[in-house]
């Protein structure tokens, strides 16, 4: 088998690869090739017993899609996407990046298989944005998608063009709205979301931390770790199961940045939480105002998608993962 993973020098695309390292197969099938392309030089996962390729580029160039699918992989992740923030900042480059790309990429997945019976698992990472206010108490699964920022425009349009070429068998495609990710390692990015894993990650890590929303502010996280397994059963679920509708919110857990704050307390104690600085930002609250915080996924339950179990469960993720048990 075959792995394309778009966006490997990511943090979710680091962590697929080192799990998929790890087992070496991916749906009872032996791995025996992994290409990780991104815009910067993605790090190949330790103690791969297969082959495994790095390569850079311009995803939304001309012809660049065309050469990622040349060997013809049989599963791609698509996990590449300027941030929330970014795109509504840079309204030109979200789309070129966030749309155009993923058409690019299903044209060239379409042309490049057009004599193969068997079509390749596209699995595009969507986002909760896709959802505009005003919600209902909980986003169930035939709740409409009507976003109010350009990113989560650029995720609904690149939603339908995934059905719609499925629909036209010209790949098998699915689609999965991710939770915020928290808590994310590495270093504060450009995303509205980014400080849901900032007061997480950095007072536990020693420093201090910006807090721009209220604690009544309620969101819906999932961990680094909930999200490669989404990736795994996406890519290897049985597309007749999932049936027409190919996008699938998440599980995840509903949590107000009050009771993250406890959770971190209870794990971190006071010392942690008292490296967290409020400091009000109409920009990052307005676009926060827009997003759902709360979903009755009962679709993606029922199809075998597993989350965390709590939110404490996910700080203690963080510690495991990325601090090796141990809080500044």
């Amino acid at each position: 088998m075959k792995v394309l993973i778009i966006g490997g020098a990511g943090m979710i695309g680091r962590k697929l690869s080192e799990r998929l390292a790890r087992d070496g197969t991916l749906g009872g099938r032996e791995i025996s090739a992994l290409t990780m392309y991104d815009v910067v030089a993605p790090t190949a996962p330790k103690g791969a017993k297969f082959a495994v390729k790095t390569a850079t580029g311009d995803l939304p160039a001309a012809g660049e899609t065309d050469k990622l699918v040349i060997e013809k992989p049989d599963v791609i992740f698509h996990l590449a996407a300027i941030v929330s923030g970014e795109a509504e900042l840079e309204f030109d480059k979200g789309y070129r990046i966030n749309m155009q790309a993923m058409q690019n990429l299903l044209e060239s997945v379409r042309h490049a298989y057009a004599n193969d019976a068997r079509k390749p698992r596209v699995v595009f990472t969507s986002s909760v944005a896709v959802f505009g206010a005003p919600f209902p108490d909980k986003i169930g699964d035939d709740f409409h998608t009507t976003p109010l920022t350009s990113y989560g425009t650029q995720k609904a349009i690149g939603e339908l063009l995934l059905s719609d070429y499925t629909r036209k068998g010209m790949l098998d495609g699915v689609g999965i709205r991710l939770p915020t990710i928290c808590v994310r390692p590495g270093t504060p990015n450009k995303a509205a979301s980014g400080f849901f894993s900032n007061i997480c990650r950095e007072p536990l890590a020693g420093k201090e931390a910006v807090l721009p929303v209220s604690d009544d502010v309620m969101h819906w996280h999932a961990s680094p770790r909930a999200a490669v397994g989404f990736l795994l059963h996406a890519a290897t679920i049985d597309g007749d199961k999932v049936g027409a509708r190919r996008n699938l919110s998440m599980p995840g857990l509903a949590v107000t940045v009050g009771q993250q704050l406890a959770a971190l307390r209870k794990i971190g104690g006071e010392k942690v939480v008292a490296r967290i600085r409020r400091e009000p930002d109409p920009f990052i609250q307005k676009i926060v105002a827009g997003w759902p915080s709360n979903f009755d996924p009962k679709r993606a339950v029922s199809l075998g998608f597993k989350a965390d179990s709590s939110f404490e469960e996910i700080v203690r993720i963080h510690v495991e993962d990325e601090l090796g048990g141990a809080i500044a």
